[in-house]
């Protein structure tokens, strides 16, 4: 059994041992405060049209993103009702989670040295996805890459958003972050 009260992720001891010292150098940090930092990641599953013919669809949705995030999926709801997609206010039409701390650093790893690799054709993932506050967004277009998915009781293949916040004030420090845990940058 896993001893939680002593468990560091091994992401994060790699943060604290290498990358920090790398980023303070590379960019020439005063204080160790500025030193940019993960801050939380948030996942994003939408159904869209299926959720409309069948409410059944976000309930799995969630239930998928629970299993891969290892925390509880919240539903999305509808905001306002649009007639030409038939979509009602309130209805589910998805699931989100953010996820901090040692579960954040626990699905980075899972993300970049498992996940990834099982794309298929995978070439990397873009380097222009910054949102000029030192966020960055990707997306995948199946959920089955992960391990904790059994394939044989998916009934529907989902995409999903990964937008990964840092405490970055520019692209640059954000991507060198990034690139300094592993992160398979393309360009």
């Amino acid at each position: 059994m896993l001893d939680t009260a002593n468990y560091t992720p091994r992401l994060e001891t790699v943060y604290v041992d290498t990358i920090r010292a790398a980023m303070k150098e590379e960019f020439g940090y005063k204080n160790d405060m500025q030193i940019p930092r993960l801050d939380k990641i948030v996942l994003n599953i939408g159904c869209g049209a299926e959720a409309v013919r069948d409410t059944k669809k976000a309930k799995s949705a969630q239930e998928d993103l629970t299993l891969i995030a290892g925390q509880k999926a919240m539903t999305t709801y509808a905001k306002k009702s649009i007639a030409g997609f038939r979509v009602r206010e309130d209805m589910p039409l998805g699931a989100k989670v953010t996820l901090r701390g040692d579960r954040m650093y626990e699905f980075l790893d899972r993300l970049i040295t498992v996940a990834m690799p099982r794309v298929r054709d995978f070439r990397g993932v873009p380097g222009k996805s910054f949102d000029g506050r030192g966020n960055y967004a990707m997306g995948l277009k199946e959920h089955l890459v992960f391990p904790e998915i059994n394939f044989d009781k998916i009934d529907e293949n989902w995409g999903m958003d990964i937008i990964i916040c840092t405490t970055a004030d520019t692209d640059a420090e954000a991507k060198a972050l990034l690139k300094h845990f592993n992160m398979p940058f393309n360009s």
